[in-house]
């Protein structure tokens, strides 16, 4: 899927609501643990009833591998489930990989070819190499981690490094690499103040945002900031959405949530 493709599904929905679908056990409503496979039925169920509000679904991966070689079938159904009913939904694995070359390669073929994923979220700790591989495959889209909304981030992220901050260093660095067209971003809302000088250096690139709602992020004032001519932002959010209802209504009540969110965004973008 193109960034022009994910502009036109954002405008015709009126919205740019990324919706995490991160599956645990002990939360989901208990009358579907007696199903052959309660995670796919869970976020079938989400799915069905949010697709309409929302242009992306975002896996994390460690919610789906905790739960071993069962787990990871769980989110293969769930990724052919979209893939074969809403193809215009833009899918994100959030599995943070990031390694040397060639273990790269094999880590983008799992993703983008084997589980067919539109996405991949990637830590840029260890640099061109580690990143590039990731950008090589046509059509698909590499999601760097840049400024993270949890508190560790203060530990390395903002600190200095000749006269600059390190997150500015990866956001210039990264656009030097080959098919940095291909390039998005992970900025946490609850960082909204760096918007701004992350739009400096970035300034039509796709930002992927966690951090809305249960981590207490704001939606307009990463708006304010964070907003470009394409839209160019997706703002995720899963507890808040998939865990509103924990009873048989479970379905009805995310969609309530996510169509409370859908709305705000259709005021922001009118």
């Amino acid at each position: 899927m193109t960034t022009k493709e994910l502009e036109f599904q954002i405008r015709q929905k009126k919205s740019f609501l990324c919706i995490g679908l991160d599956v645990d056990l002990d939360k989901i409503p208990t009358h579907l643990l007696t199903l052959e496979d309660p995670i796919f039925e869970f976020n079938k169920a989400i799915i069905d009833a949010t697709h309409q509000l929302c242009v992306s679904y975002k896996s994390n991966t460690a919610f789906y591998e905790a739960y071993g070689i069962k787990g990871w079938k769980s989110l293969k159904k769930t990724i052919d489930y979209l893939n074969e009913f809403y193809p215009e939904i833009f899918t994100i694995a959030d599995a943070k990989r990031g390694d040397i070359g060639n273990t790269s390669s094999m880590y983008a073929k799992a993703f983008f070819e084997d589980l067919g994923f539109d996405s991949v979220t990637v830590a840029p700790y260890m640099g061109k190499d580690s990143v590039e591989p990731f950008l090589a495959f046509d059509g698909k889209h590499t999601i760097l981690l840049a400024l993270t909304s949890n508190e560790g981030a203060f530990d390395f992220q903002t600190q200095k490094v000749a006269e600059n901050e390190l997150y500015k260093h990866v956001l210039q660095t990264s656009k030097t690499w080959q098919n940095s067209q291909n390039l998005m971003y992970v900025v946490g809302a609850t960082k909204a103040e760096y918007f701004s000088e992350i739009r400096k250096i970035v300034p039509d690139s796709f930002l992927l945002v966690p951090g809305v709602g249960a981590q207490g992020g704001n939606l307009h004032d990463v708006c304010k900031h964070g907003l470009n001519s394409q839209v160019g932002l997706l703002i995720n959010s899963s507890r808040g959405i998939i865990y509103a209802s924990s009873a048989m209504d479970f379905a009805e009540k995310a969609y309530e949530k996510a169509k409370e969110l859908q709305s705000e965004m259709e005021k922001i973008l009118s």
